[in-house]
């Protein structure tokens, strides 16, 4: 017995052993493979450790815009200007006139001080480089504006674009049956397909009066957001039904057929103005090119003509 005893003894110490020998590298590898791995993730631009850091820098430059750019606001009147134009565009944070001002401003100085002090690189004088830099410097305070009025007038076009479909939608709708609530959610899921801007508008529009805004009140809120004139038109006739206790379809199909009326008047407008706009790439572009074509012959044995005379 005791041989036996000891014959497993030493069995198991000697498997042990064998086992922790061929486990131990096995451990090391995978103790290098999960520090590659945790390297990996600092490093990857995609992992969301990095993307996390990436949202609290842009947090924290924020934040040094906003307080630099509230020390830059004017009277209320110009900050209800700015503040209604950037909602326009589709900035509607507390904090985006002050950030759109500061930014105005960061940039006009920083292309200032770039020209500034490339004037010794550039090899120009001191007064042609004062020039060139605070003309680079107004460039770069107005490329914002010029940017965030692109993008109100490109809102615009889309909501202005997709506003007779949502309209027709809504018809539909409201003849079914649905409330004017019901009737806009179903719209916003229906005309994403269209348009995602005018689903998200009538989402939040929705989500306003979900939250116990009046619904005069929320619809107002969205033609005021938006800026279009036909959409504010639209908001207008809807407050006034609820407020007199008419038919909304009936009032709904009214307008529609009005609002087509309009975008065929604009349409006979915009083809209207096309001869005069062609005119200037007649003259300055095909024009030059005939003259070119039928003249230029002419033209060079006019010349050799001439020349054998001489």
């Amino acid at each position: 017995m005791t041989v036996l005893l000891l014959s497993a003894l030493a069995f198991s110490i000697g498997f042990g052993i064998i086992a922790a020998v061929q486990l131990l590298p096995g451990r090391e590898r995978a103790v290098r493979a999960r520090l590659a791995e945790i390297e990996h993730i600092g490093t990857d631009p995609h992992s969301p450790v990095e993307r996390r850091r990436r949202f609290l820098q842009a947090e924290r430059v924020l934040e040094i815009l906003e307080f630099l750019g509230q020390h830059l606001q004017g009277g209320p009147e110009g900050a209800a200007n700015v503040r209604s134009m950037l909602a326009h565009a589709g900035y509607r944070s507390a904090g985006a006139p002050a950030i759109y001002l500061a930014v105005r401003l960061a940039v006009g100085l920083g292309l200032f001080m770039l020209f500034f002090v490339s004037i010794p690189l550039l090899g120009l004088t001191a007064a042609i480089g004062l020039f060139v830099a605070i003309y680079f410097g107004l460039v770069g305070y107005i490329v914002p504006l010029l940017y965030v009025r692109s993008r109100v007038r490109a809102r615009k076009k889309d909501l202005q674009h997709s506003l007779a479909d949502t309209l027709d939608l809504l018809v539909v709708c409201v003849e079914a049956g649905l409330g004017l609530n019901q009737a806009l959610v179903r719209v916003a899921e229906e005309i994403r397909h269209v348009s995602m801007l005018m689903s998200a508008e009538l989402l939040y529009t929705n989500a306003e009066i979900r939250a116990g805004t009046p619904r005069d009140a929320a619809l107002r809120n969205l033609a005021d957001r938006t800026g279009v004139e036909d959409l504010s038109s639209l908001v207008a006739m809807l407050i006034q039904t609820d407020r007199f206790g008419t038919s909304v379809a009936r009032s709904l199909r009214v307008h529609s057929d009005v609002l087509r009326q309009k975008r065929r008047q604009r349409a006979e407008e915009a083809a209207a103005k096309t001869a005069i706009k062609m005119i200037f790439p007649l003259v300055f572009c095909i024009f030059p090119a005939m003259f070119v074509v039928i003249l230029g012959p002419a033209a060079i044995r006019i010349l050799r003509a001439l020349a054998g005379i001489g």
